[in-house]
């Protein structure tokens, strides 16, 4: 029995868990920036996304990881008319980021369940592993 093969289950239940904790960071970061107006450039934050793909070959073969981190250019920025505001145009309108709370919240709670089944996954693992060192004796 190759003991490699045991605890190759357990490396794809971890890949999982480091890409779905980059999600989550991912997340929190587009809701510390959710008003930001202005990162420096002139332009509000724009919300961020992580792209995760599948590993097919190598020592994480079934696993998963971070394929890249992207803005989010398909979900439009919010315009609101904030007169006083120091990023207003002429107009009085502030272009705001395009990240809604609610979406993140949900999209957070996904994520969270995500790693959570991963985590249990790794604990089955775990105890299948040691039932079958068990047998072995």
């Amino acid at each position: 029995m190759d003991i490699n093969n045991i605890f190759q289950g357990l490396s794809v239940s971890a890949s999982a868990l480091r890409a779905e904790r980059t999600r989550m960071g991912l997340i929190a970061q587009n809701l510390a920036q959710a008003s930001v107006t202005n990162r420096g450039d002139g332009t509000p934050y724009r919300r961020k996304e992580v792209v995760f793909e599948s590993v097919l070959d190598g020592a994480l073969a079934g696993g998963v990881q971070v394929a890249e981190v992207v803005e989010d250019n398909n979900t439009p920025m919010v315009r609101q008319y904030r007169p006083g505001h120091a990023d207003a145009d002429a107009n009085g309108m502030v272009t705001l980021p395009n990240v809604n709370t609610a979406f993140e919240m949900v999209d957070l709670m996904q994520s969270a369940r995500a790693y959570e089944a991963n985590l249990e996954a790794m604990q089955v693992q775990v105890r299948m592993a040691e039932k079958a060192l068990d047998l072995g004796r």
